[in-house]
């Protein structure tokens, strides 16, 4: 059974996540959409919080299965049995970044491997914190976000 983790942060989940996700379920038997709990950046949503709204948004997804995890993701991805780690390019910038992660990933963890899969062109520009800037602002971002995520937006940025 081929089994992929696709970590982040997800602060919050988008469409262009759930899109890579949902691409990459179709490529292996079981994806864990993998929650990091504390990123080295500012973060609008508890850990908690990340893992109910993508839940909900992939609750229609036999095969994705969302879990929070903490610590080396080389070690989320053998906790779990994946051989292969999922992630999502948009711009050229992003290739640096995941070609560095690719070649410390293969010194931590030699069995496991990446695979990228390219934006489709309508979220190619899409970053959660350009969204959660736009919502904060009053903004409607409904366009790209799933109506959980939304829904959890509008409660925050009214609350402050």
């Amino acid at each position: 059974m081929a089994i992929a983790i696709y970590p982040g942060s997800f602060d919050p989940v988008t469409l262009g996540h759930m899109d890579v996700a949902m691409r990459a379920a179709k490529v292996f038997d079981k994806v864990y959409f993998g929650v990091y709990s504390k990123p080295h950046k500012d973060m609008l949503f508890d850990q908690t919080e990340r893992i109910e709204m993508a839940k909900q948004a992939f609750a229609h997804v036999d095969n994705i299965e969302v879990c929070g995890y903490s610590g080396l993701t080389v070690d989320f991805a053998k906790e779990v049995g994946a051989t292969v780690m999922v992630r999502g390019l948009r711009v050229s910038a992003d290739f640096e970044y995941e070609f560095d992660m690719s070649m410390m990933t293969k010194k931590l963890s030699p069995e496991l491997n990446m695979i990228c899969f390219m934006a489709n062109p309508e979220y190619q520009f899409l970053s959660s914190s350009l969204l959660k800037e736009i919502a904060s602002l009053g903004g409607d971002v409904r366009p790209w976000v799933p109506e959980v995520v939304w829904k959890a937006l509008k409660k925050k940025y009214i609350a402050k």
